[in-house]
């Protein structure tokens, strides 16, 4: 009996395009070196229907991130070609992509996060200073800044907002944790320590330092972080994967937003916990292809 085929999609015209091709590889490598399948590899931007379906496959691993590869389009496609496929379904992902769509979700569940507001331009912005502000649909913080001043405020709205929606959040201090979900189960607690010069996480810290902590079930008041991030996987209609980002504090816990394609690189977070509750980089990439071909 002939293995499965899984084609594993990497790349994509999004902002986090070499990042989603090193995430890629490693899982291409990974389901390598299982004996359950044959791996084909295939790096595209935008797809179509009949590219998808000429690559032959029995299940794809869609490895992208940002708003065509994880926040919709490319789902929606994959359900068109009618074949299984790793991650979340095209409606569930668009939300989640969206910071403001997700966090009225987070609000409407009794989930509580940052006071916010969408903006287009700089000159709506009434939330008070310190805020944050981040692209609405870009993932591995693309694009964010801390504005503590006027300053800082009016630089970053210049440099970043033109045309691409933006919110500005409330800056809330406190720890950052990620809570990555297995197929609706929780696993380790990650605590996110950045650099003392940068001290926030953005793409620098993630992807282009070594100096970036990761701290593995941090002995921190969770608050009801892990219950909150169980409610946004079921809220938001995610499925196989997620990983849900928060803020704690000595008083509460605060959802930051939802991943439904978390990266695969050497230093990514998902893998990461995997690894602590017990599963390999090859196992995890097994499971998730298997629970991809479970519904085929």
């Amino acid at each position: 009996m002939s293995k499965p085929t899984v084609a594993v999609l990497m790349g994509g015209p999004d902002a986090e395009q070499v990042i989603s091709i090193r995430s890629g590889k490693a899982v291409a490598s990974a389901l390598d070196q299982s004996t359950e399948f044959e791996v084909k590899r295939f790096v595209i931007n935008k797809t179509t229907i009949e590219h998808l379906k000429h690559m032959d496959a029995d299940a794809f691993f869609p490895v992208l991130h940002g708003p065509y590869g994880e926040g919709g389009p490319l789902q929606e496609l994959l359900e068109e070609c009618g074949i299984p496929f790793v991650g979340s379904t095209s409606e569930p992902a668009r939300i989640a992509m969206d910071k403001h769509l997700t966090k009225d979700v987070a609000v409407k569940t009794g989930v509580k996060t940052p006071h916010w507001m969408p903006i287009v331009n700089g000159s709506n912005v009434t939330i008070e200073l310190p805020f944050v502000l981040k692209p609405t649909d870009e993932g591995s913080s693309v694009g964010l800044a801390i504005c503590k001043s006027q300053e800082d405020a009016s630089t970053a709205i210049n440099n970043l907002i033109g045309d691409k929606p933006y919110i500005a959040e409330e800056f809330v201090t406190g720890h950052e944790i990620t809570i990555s979900i297995l197929d609706g189960e929780p696993l380790s607690v990650i605590e996110i320590v950045p650099p003392e010069d940068i001290g926030t996480y953005d793409f620098e810290a993630k992807y282009q330092r070594g100096d970036t902590s990761y701290l593995l079930n941090p002995e921190i008041p969770l608050h009801e972080s892990v219950a909150s991030a169980l409610k946004m996987y079921e809220a938001l209609g995610l499925r196989d994967l997620a990983r849900i980002d928060f803020i704690v504090n000595e008083n509460e816990s605060m959802f930051l937003e939802a991943n439904t394609m978390p990266g695969f690189t050497d230093s990514s977070l998902f893998p990461m916990a995997a690894k602590d509750c017990g599963f390999s980089m090859v196992e995890l990439c097994e499971k998730l292809v298997q629970l991809a071909l479970a519904r085929g």
